[in-house]
């Protein structure tokens, strides 16, 4: 938006940085810069929790049905300026402007979604087994909460966040993304405005983003920690909690499979493999990164997919034309290019794109691998970019096998004309969520969250609240 703020938003109040500094942010469009933001400190974070912690007792008071109201009314303003949001998301992420505004639909419904679920932090009463008491359970927020959101999903990733800790009575902290502050910045306006009062959302813009997420994690007034980002940033910062005992929600990495059966509606299939591969050109932790296809229909599946990706159009994602922007910064083109050299250096074969452009802007052509090799790195690492690399199998079990060969265990997809064999094959995948016949899975009303190293909690649904509340249970006799 045009008036987008760009300093700290601490206690209500628009403040720089304690030192004064600043860091660029970037158009990945161009490479050029398009604003300066407020790059906070240490001293910062201690003055974000200072004032989330004078806001704690006051807003935990609050009586849901106004937190809900006030939640209700953010998603009233988000949606008001979905298109200024979008526009604000594609400049600084890259997405094209339809992903954009599909990414500003599901972040403000994160917002109507806990405004109904603020009234419904239900408790419990039941007799003892043996007769001699009750047992009343009730339901209180877990405390000051720090939230740690990634570039991709900049809107997202933080009302999903944001929604469930303001519902459950939880004052916060944001630390977004150093790539895309502005969106996080325009939030905390629209929060403002909404009427979350002075100090319960606080958002801390740092390119020092260990430190000072460090420092707050060791204020013993923390209490609550949910990050969005890699496994391996994850586990550092699961350590770091372990030093206060801090609470812990962690959504990390995928590498998401998607099983072509031969049986499957193969064009359904094509639709649903272009959403799961294609939403944010590949740059989202559901994204679908291994491509496995009965070999029957392998031939037809990956020529007709290659179709549909070479048809697509690439440019800067403000342009309204645009299917795929550019990716979100130099080192991810990078890595997707390396990913890709390496397994058509490894007997691969590239049935479309798979070259960098040359020219300004951080662009990868949309990419089908085929004859990709079990063992290849592309298979094993998260690849955040438009290429879908292709292997074969000949059965069931293959199939469970080689989609369950990984540490990871967020979301798979499946396609089968059989109703049977997909819950089947849904009970025996290691994730924590499935799309069976459906190339997309993330709903506000359903519970997000993976299985084995990628993650611990689950975000949205009534489970998204119950990670920002502790039970108390009061043995009491009447």
């Amino acid at each position: 938006m045009a008036d987008t703020p760009t300093d700290l938003f601490l206690g209500g109040k628009w403040v720089p940085a304690s030192s004064g500094g600043r860091f660029d942010v970037y158009d990945p469009s161009t490479g050029e810069v398009i604003a300066a933001v407020a790059d906070g400190t240490v001293e910062d974070a201690i003055a974000a929790v200072d004032a989330a912690d004078a806001a704690a007792a006051g807003w935990a008071a609050t009586a849901p049905r106004a937190r809900a109201e006030i939640l209700r009314s953010a998603f009233e303003l988000m949606t008001a300026r979905k298109d200024e949001l979008a526009r604000l998301i594609s400049l600084e992420n890259g997405k094209a402007l339809t992903d954009a505004a599909g990414e500003v639909a599901y972040a403000a419904e994160f917002f109507r979604w806990y405004s109904e679920e603020a009234v419904r932090a239900e408790g419990t009463v039941m007799t003892a087994p043996s007769g001699a008491n009750r047992i009343l359970v009730v339901q209180q927020p877990v405390g000051i909460a720090v939230l740690v959101t990634p570039w991709n999903f900049p809107a997202a990733m933080a009302t999903r966040k944001i929604g469930p800790a303001l519902a459950a009575g939880c004052t916060c902290i944001l630390k977004p993304a150093s790539d895309t502050p502005l969106t996080a910045l325009a939030m905390a306006a629209i929060l403002a405005e909404a009427g979350v009062p002075d100090g319960v959302v606080n958002v801390l813009p740092s390119r020092s983003s260990g430190k000072v997420v460090s420092a707050m994690l060791h204020d013993p007034r923390v209490r609550k920690v949910s990050f969005t980002g890699s496994t391996e940033v994850g586990r550092v910062l699961l350590a770091e909690a372990a030093d206060q005992v801090v609470n812990t929600s962690m959504e990390l990495g995928g590498n998401a499979p998607f099983l072509v059966f031969a049986d499957a509606d193969l064009e359904a299939a094509l639709d649903g493999a272009m959403v799961a591969k294609m939403r944010n050109a590949g740059e989202a932790c559901t994204a679908a990164n291994r491509f496995y296809v009965e070999a029957s229909v392998a031939p037809e599946f990956s020529r007709r997919l290659a179709e549909r990706m070479a048809a697509l159009r690439v440019g800067p994602g403000v342009d309204e034309q645009t299917e795929v922007g550019p990716l979100v910064n130099e080192d991810a083109v990078a890595k997707v290019d390396e990913l890709v050299t390496a397994a058509v250096a490894d007997g691969a074969a590239a049935i479309t794109g798979g070259t960098r452009p040359d020219g300004t802007g951080w662009y990868y052509p949309p990419t089908v691998l085929s004859d990709v090799r079990p063992a290849s790195a592309i298979l094993r690492e998260e690849i955040f970019g438009p290429v879908a690399p292709i292997v074969t199998f000949t059965d069931e079990a293959e199939a469970i096998r080689l989609a369950n060969d990984t540490e990871f265990g967020l979301v798979a997809y499946l396609y089968t004309g059989d109703l049977a064999r997909g819950l089947r094959v849904s009970e025996a995948l290691e994730a924590g969520m499935i799309g069976l016949n459906r190339g997309l899975v993330s709903d506000p009303a359903a519970p997000f969250g993976g299985v084995k190293q990628s993650g611990i909690g689950r975000e949205g649904g009534h489970e998204g609240m119950l990670d920002y509340l502790e039970s108390k249970y009061i043995a009491v006799s009447w």
